[in-house]
């Protein structure tokens, strides 16, 4: 097993339990912040326990090409979503950790998408 792509994917899976557990912990003003992000209403209600699901595959180390490849393809999407927000001049609060997160979205949580997509590639190997 390969050192480098297990404790990457640990990293990343607690960044995603994380993320999960503090959306659920925040109730009802987690899925307000996500629809102002522009989360489409119907994968609200889903994304917490989708993360919480690819968290614990990846910290458990149980189907970790493919938590890793969902955990990737979650990144892009969110990346994406905020990358649209931006351009078009809004600055809703980042949704990503529940009442962790409620800062406007910019440049700082696409550089900690970029480096959690980093280690989310290393977990593949």
């Amino acid at each position: 097993m390969n050192a480098v792509a297990v404790v990457a994917s640990i990293v990343v899976g607690l960044a995603f339990l994380v993320a999960g557990g503090s959306k659920l912990a925040a109730g009802p003003s987690w899925p307000a912040q996500a629809a102002a992000l522009g989360a489409p209403s119907l994968v609200i209600p889903a994304v917490p326990w989708v993360e919480l699901v690819i968290g614990a595959a990846l910290v458990l180390q149980v189907g970790r090409p493919a938590a890793a490849l969902g955990a990737i393809v979650l990144l892009v999407v969110f990346s994406g979503l905020i990358v649209l927000r931006l351009s078009q001049g809004r600055r809703p609060p980042c949704a990503c950790f529940g009442a962790w997160s409620a800062t406007p979205i910019g440049a700082s949580h696409l550089l900690r998408n970029g480096a959690l997509l980093v280690l989310a590639v290393a977990a593949l190997a």
